[in-house]
């Protein structure tokens, strides 16, 4: 199976060997990823306004030739490009998601409650071609791809962060983050599993991506591993994970954190990189 993953949104913006030299690539905090293989393309979230859209076209990509989109989650972060996306589309496309990337999302910090949800009505996405199917279980979408589905924690250090609330009609709710999917690729190389931001945790969602296929060899990860503000013991218990899982690359992204990233780069010498906008790699 050929594959190809291109980066088109992310925090920061980089070149590699791939990009021909390329550097106006635009940059904004949130994620974007394109998956293309002889198959299918999908891509996993959109980013947040207009970057992935931007970035496909320095790249020469035609977006029209995206067949499915995924949604990691409903965050405004992931979800925020969908517009423009769509508008440059111009046809219709299943968008594979969890019901409750239509919850109330909020993040409630220092006595503030800021909206963090997708910022567009499902009627406006409707009418540009959107067509939802929205499910709590895992989705098949080739045989060698699949997302998640809801993924169960079993980590006894990874949580997700009791700042993001759901705002319902009965008050204020913990937002278990139900919705946090990934993507699962499986290659002669092992499973790659691309993340969105991994709210319920990147060692929960590689062990839940090796419960779904039956398959134990982790090639790769790339994405977000939200282990920005995680304790020195969560990074440090979170590499001895990946290490005992034997990944061969590790691409972070988006929030996964400077600080964190800084010590991953450490451990994992050249099998890490960052996959920031504009990263374009084939794998395995």
């Amino acid at each position: 199976m050929k594959l190809r993953i291109t980066t088109l949104s992310e925090n920061t913006a980089g070149i590699n060997e791939n990009t021909a030299g390329l550097v106006n690539f635009l940059a904004e905090w949130g994620l974007s990823i394109l998956v293309e293989t002889d198959e299918v393309n999908i891509l996993l979230d959109t980013g947040q306004s207009i970057s992935a859209g931007y970035n496909a076209d320095i790249l020469g990509i035609d977006l029209s030739r995206i067949d499915r989109i995924v949604l990691s989650h409903g965050h405004f972060d992931h979800t925020g490009g969908l517009r423009h996306v769509l508008r440059k589309m111009r046809k219709r496309v299943e968008i594979i998601a969890h019901p409750d990337i239509w919850a109330a999302k909020y993040s409630r910090r220092q006595d503030r409650d800021i909206y963090i949800g997708i910022p567009f009505l499902r009627q406006e996405l409707e009418g540009l071609g959107a067509s939802f199917n929205l499910t709590t279980k895992p989705v098949k979408i080739t045989d060698n791809i699949m997302t998640t589905g809801e993924i169960p924690m079993v980590t006894d250090y990874e949580e997700i962060d009791p700042d993001l609330m759901v705002k319902e009609d009965t008050g204020w709710q913990p937002d278990k983050l139900l919705d946090d999917r990934a993507l699962i690729i499986n290659t002669e190389s092992g499973l790659i599993v691309i993340l969105g931001c991994a709210h319920r945790g990147i060692i929960n969602t590689l062990y839940y991506a090796q419960q779904l296929t039956g398959i134990k060899r982790v090639h790769a990860v790339l994405g977000g591993c939200h282990l920005f503000g995680a304790s020195q013991e969560r990074v440090r218990l979170t590499i001895a994970a990946l290490k005992e899982l034997g990944v061969q690359k590790i691409g972070v992204s988006h929030c996964t954190g400077l600080p964190a990233a800084a010590i991953m780069a450490q451990e994992f010498g050249d099998k890490f990189f960052f996959n920031n906008a504009g990263t374009s790699i084939n794998l395995p």
